[in-house]
């Protein structure tokens, strides 16, 4: 999976800091893009700072920790780039003992994975609340959370979705009690046994769906097969380019069974008290991110090829945040 989203114990966390090199956590290089402030960064508050951005290594984290390596240089701080550490657990580790500053993070699986509670809060703003006020403890400083929520979800081909008519995931269930046959899933083989995942979600919806009309797969396999209509119904998640590329309709989670992973800044305290502009600088950005523009950018990376950090900088351009020198 692309993030973890199970218990880990923080022994775990310092044998990664101890192989830190290996990890990413003890390199990095100067952020150096010649930006200027737009909407964000007017009087440079962040003038003096040397800030440090780190993120996951998958496509959505690079442009994500881009986007915030790139708003700090518009507000006037020199930005060392640790992006693409491999793992959840690395980037956390690296926010909350100093080693990196800042870097955007899933409430989920902050919830979840590093403050080891098994049932999700179904209201996202109360998630992150919860999350904001579990980890003072740890130094870390959660600002205001976005609109992207980059969680588990179904989704089916155009002409399944015109065939069938589900909009919600009550609606498969539904069509799982009526048309048994209809309904069959490509899955990822954790979703298939995870208690957040199919048979949670079975459970939650009433679905009795057949062994035999599952069928597990990679990660990407999953949206080709979805898309040829293999199978009628792919897990995906919400956040991914293909889904907007392959023309793919998302099924609602009506019942809110599944974990809030809105993206929000974490910081480390201790950069927080000697920097809270940081906040300021951060929230306009923050603000405009949701779904459909995380499918956006991921695409522009996932489907056409294109660099996470130039999609960044392209992105922030655009929506006026910053300004090319």
């Amino acid at each position: 999976m692309r993030r973890a989203r199970t218990a880990v114990r923080l022994f775990l966390a310092g044998m990664l800091l101890a192989v830190a090199p290996a990890c990413g956590l003890t390199s990095g290089s100067p952020m150096v893009d010649d930006v200027e402030p737009g909407s964000v960064g007017a009087g440079r508050p962040l003038e003096g700072a040397k800030l440090t951005v780190t993120s996951k290594e998958f496509t959505e984290q690079l442009i994500l920790g881009a986007i915030m390596g790139i708003a700090f240089q518009a507000a006037g701080a020199e930005v060392i780039d640790r992006t693409g550490i491999q793992g959840s657990v690395g980037s956390r580790e690296a926010v909350v003992n100093g080693d990196a500053d800042a870097g955007f993070e899933y409430t989920g699986t902050a919830w979840i994975t590093y403050q080891g509670n098994s049932k999700p809060i179904p209201d996202p703003r109360e998630q992150w609340l919860a999350v904001r006020d579990a980890d003072v403890k740890e130094g870390v400083t959660w600002l205001e959370p976005s609109e992207l929520n980059n969680t588990y979800a179904l989704a089916m081909n155009q002409a399944n979705f015109e065939k069938y008519r589900t909009r919600t995931l009550s609606d498969v269930a539904a069509l799982a009690k009526s048309d048994p046959a209809a309904v069959t899933l490509c899955v990822e083989g954790e979703f298939a046994n995870r208690a957040d995942g199919l048979p949670g979600m079975e459970r939650t919806y009433g679905m009795d769906i057949p062994a035999g009309n599952v069928t597990q797969m990679d990660t990407g396999i999953i949206y080709t097969q979805t898309a040829k209509g293999a199978c009628t119904y792919g897990e995906v998640f919400t956040t991914d380019g293909r889904i907007k590329s392959m023309n793919l309709v998302v099924m609602e989670d009506d019942r809110k069974f599944f974990p809030n992973y809105n993206a929000a800044p974490t910081v480390n305290s201790g950069t927080f008290e000697k920097w809270p502009a940081i906040a300021e600088v951060l929230a306009p950005v923050t603000e405009r991110l949701d779904n459909e523009v995380a499918q956006t950018l991921n695409a522009k990376v996932d489907v056409d090829g294109e660099d996470p950090h130039q999609v960044a900088l392209d992105w922030m351009v655009a929506e006026g945040f910053v300004k090319e020198g």
